[in-house]
């Protein structure tokens, strides 16, 4: 860089996967990049996605849940990350923005020359009576996490836990407190657990977390709270802790305030290169929509993966390279004690919303050779479009061994094969990994006939 002139400055908001993956990438491809990175809370880059495994005892503490420090940021990447540090406002006409430090309890102003939003996620809190009482629960953050662990150790014994909502972090967090020794009841509005699935394959798993002590309560929604009640449209429930786990919604309303536009869900609009609709403003992660590969239409993913994976793209851009986010499937996995769950593409209400015509077929078969020990029930149901045979999606449900299946078809889903294709492909086999014929290639050749 030439003598006396300004080095150019990137500020991130946000400093987990979404902001920091890009100003990662952004100082790979830029060393002379100056980068502020904001973020309000006291950890940076760390994964929501193992706090119900921290607070199921998998995970040892808290800190084994960070994947890069403040520290580590400023010493080995040159990123000025400044936790405690809440972006206020964007003025993208002036290129500052406010910035409210509480760690000192002041506000200033920075101005940046190329911005990116990573500002994640707000986990979907309905303003319910009672519901912001100490015993209740959010599981979208450390702080969260950390909260809620104090409040576990605080309490005399496991008590009664009731888990509001049936989605991913819901069956995670009722798993971890079947691990705690807990009474745990979880309620869902859908009807069935997992409502991203089909309900045939999302009543496996309401069986199987009865078979695990879960008291399960579908079509069932929360209407208030009080200390040591949780009420219901059914009823009432006891608890001594209530975790929420309703989902998430982008946390869009700062780019929203600055007049950049938004799609899906309120989530910040991107092109394939993460650019928002002002020029020099790029989002990535919980915050901003993504396109379905399959069905052209914008989409809202909140997935660690995801989130990565745009930031690394915005980050390629601000920093002189080329690179474009190709869009999501929709492949995601979770698991129940011993049950493992897993999804890619559309399932059948979704293929039908978007207008596909299809045909479907469901297996059953083992995870290992039948006579191996071990070997467990498994169940795939997969989609293919009519006539051309293309593979639109599939659901697994399983024991060990099962959920990762979901990789293959997410891979020739991507690849745009047929189910003949799949129902080809060389798959590695040997007693203790597989039958002879791998589950999904059952499924693929099962609908293959039906197209």
């Amino acid at each position: 860089m030439a003598q006396g002139t300004a080095r150019r400055r990137l500020v991130v908001i946000g400093g987990d996967a979404g902001g920091m993956a890009a100003a990662s990438q952004a100082r790979r491809l830029d060393p002379d990049l100056e980068i502020v990175a904001l973020e309000k809370g006291r950890w940076t880059s760390y994964s929501a996605c193992g706090i119900p495994y921290l607070v199921g005892g998998d995970v040892g503490k808290l800190a084994d849940l960070i994947a890069r420090d403040p520290q580590t940021f400023r010493s080995a990447h040159s990123i000025d990350a400044r936790t405690r540090h809440e972006a206020m406002a964007i003025d993208p006409q002036q290129q500052k923005v406010e910035v409210r430090d509480h760690e000192h309890d002041r506000t200033y102003s920075i101005s940046y020359d190329v911005l990116h939003i990573g500002t994640g996620a707000l986990p979907v809190r309905p303003a319910l009576p009672g519901i912001d009482g100490p015993a209740i629960h959010g599981v979208q953050t450390l702080e969260d996490a950390a909260d809620l662990l104090d409040h576990v150790t605080r309490i005399d014994g496991p008590g009664k836990v009731v888990v509001v909502g049936g989605g991913y972090i819901g069956l995670e967090m009722a798993e971890a407190f079947v691990k705690r020794g807990a009474a745990t009841t979880v309620i869902t509005r859908t009807s069935q657990p997992l409502g991203m699935f089909d309900p045939d394959m999302g009543e496996l798993v309401a069986d199987a977390m009865r078979n695990q002590g879960i008291v399960v309560h579908c079509d069932t929604f929360a209407t208030s709270f009080e200390p040591g009640k949780v009420f219901t449209n059914n009823g009432p429930f006891d608890a001594d802790l209530v975790v929420l786990g309703l989902g998430v919604r982008p946390n869009s309303q700062l780019a929203l305030d600055a007049g950049i536009a938004v799609g899906e869900r309120d989530a910040v609009k991107v092109d394939r290169r993460q650019r928002t609709s002002e020029d020099g403003v790029y989002a990535a992660g919980d915050c901003c929509e993504s396109i379905h590969r399959l069905t052209g239409e914008a989409v809202y993913v909140a997935l660690g993966t995801v989130a990565n994976k745009q930031g690394r793209v915005a980050g390629t851009n601000i920093g002189g390279g080329y690179a474009t986010f190709p869009g999501v499937i929709g492949t995601a996995v979770t698991k129940l004690c011993s049950l493992e769950c897993a999804r890619t593409g559309v399932n059948e209400r979704e293929a039908k919303e978007t207008g596909f015509d299809y045909v479907v077929a469901t297996i059953e078969s083992t995870t290992r050779a039948g006579y191996y020990p071990g070997a467990a029930p498994i169940k795939v149901k997969m989609l293919a479009e009519k006539r051309t045979g293309r593979v639109l999606g599939a659901q697994i449900v399983g024991s060990e061994g099962a959920a990762k299946r979901i990789d293959v078809v997410a891979t020739a889903i991507t690849a745009g094969m047929t189910a003949d294709e799949i129902a080809s492909l060389d798959l590695s086999y040997a007693p203790p990994f597989s039958p002879v014929w791998d589950p999904v290639l059952i499924a693929a050749r099962k609908v293959a006939e039906s197209v």
